[in-house]
């Protein structure tokens, strides 16, 4: 009499592909423990609010941030510059504000010239 089953037999010829994927696994990752790390740490790099592209990008924009100080601290040491050189000038001061607030005396006309657009 032979027996009928709803489930195909299962040979060792099935596992072959299954066995040659478990050997390219590491040992360690081959239990449930190694799994669940890899899970996790997969998990963190990928859907964390702390993953792998925010965490580039975050980087990249520090970089930014610090040749902009660089360059503001550059330029508060020039606007410093300047500014005790026209502190220390009187006709230095009155050029300075006649160039830059368009400053006149009484008896004076100022005309603006203003470069098209093209």
């Amino acid at each position: 009499m032979v027996a009928t089953t709803a489930f195909p037999l299962v040979t060792p010829a099935t596992f072959s592909p299954v066995k040659k994927l478990l050997d390219r696994i590491p040992e360690r990752l081959r239990n449930r423990y190694g799994l669940a790390v890899l899970v996790l740490v997969g998990w963190i790099a990928i859907f964390d609010s702390s993953d792998l592209w925010t965490t580039w990008k975050n980087h990249r924009e520090l970089s930014e941030m610090q040749d902009q100080a660089v360059w503001y601290t550059a330029e508060i040491a020039r606007t410093k510059e300047q500014l005790t050189e026209i502190a220390s000038d009187k006709d230095l001061l009155e050029k300075f504000a006649r160039e830059r607030y368009l400053m006149k005396r009484d008896n004076e006309d100022i005309f603006v010239l203003v470069a098209e657009k093209r």
